[in-house]
């Protein structure tokens, strides 16, 4: 298994972020809600993206779906969608 890639929201366009996905590593996101820090793991299974939150695990089921997730909540330097 490929080594985890660790960022903080931000450090990274999301394409950058889709293509570390798609080539099969985790991505660890270190993020900041309400004054607190907690790490975000996005990973791609070959068909369903998940998005693993301390609370919750997000499923989404194409590529479109997880790009807007990871711009909406701020993952990537390219911010939210417009």
């Amino acid at each position: 298994m490929a080594t985890p890639l660790r960022i903080s929201a931000g450090e990274l366009e999301t394409d950058a972020i889709m293509a570390a996905i798609e080539d099969g590593r985790r991505v660890v996101i270190t993020t900041t809600a309400a004054q607190n820090e907690y790490e975000v793991t996005l990973r791609y299974d070959g068909s369903v993206y998940y998005c693993d939150t301390p609370t919750r695990l997000h499923r989404h089921e194409s590529e479109r779906e997880m790009r807007s997730c990871i711009r909406k909540m701020g993952y990537g330097a390219d911010g939210e969608d417009a």
